[in-house]
């Protein structure tokens, strides 16, 4: 009988999501390696949430599969499942089958480690993140983004004039 999969494409942002470029990769690295493995893919989800978050429905749903399918979950990589280190490791406690097409390999302690390295990565992008959005405000840049409010008809005719 062939082994069965479900696999989880997974990027951080709305923009990356639109591009499909980073899915496009992760696509093919794990289209790759079931069709190596003379797998079968059952079903692929794609996600656009933070790796971070704990809370992913797409993540349930495709993990929800895998128990009726008795299949495993594939991944480009241990860090497109998450960047938490419990959550990681109390997913690997809970019996789902799940690899990294780049490092099928990798066993309990492997993934043990490449969870708390994932997580360590989170952090370090937090901190480069925060601090050149400080540096950027210091040159006076103002942040932020459209939030909703288009301004009044004299406001935007002024800019529309200055520019």
């Amino acid at each position: 009988m062939k082994q069965r999969f479900i696999s989880l494409l997974r990027v951080s942002t709305d923009k990356q999501g639109i591009s499909g470029l980073g899915l496009e990769a992760q696509r093919d690295h794990v289209d790759r390696y079931i069709e190596g493995v003379a797998g079968e893919l059952i079903q692929e989800f794609v996600e656009v949430a933070s790796g971070r978050k704990t809370d992913r429905t797409v993540l349930d749903q495709a993990i929800e599969l895998c128990q009726v399918y008795n299949a495993t979950l594939i991944l480009k990589s241990f860090d497109r499942l998450s960047r938490d280190a419990h959550f990681l490791l109390g997913l690997q406690k809970s019996g789902i089958r799940f690899l990294a097409s780049d490092n099928p390999q990798a066993n309990e302690l492997t993934v043990g480690i490449l969870a708390l390295v994932a997580q360590q990565e989170a952090q370090a992008i937090s901190s480069r993140t925060k601090a050149a959005l400080a540096a950027a405000k210091a040159r006076g840049v103002k942040l932020g983004g459209f939030r909703g409010y288009l301004g009044r008809t004299e406001d935007v005719g002024q800019l529309q004039r200055s520019a």
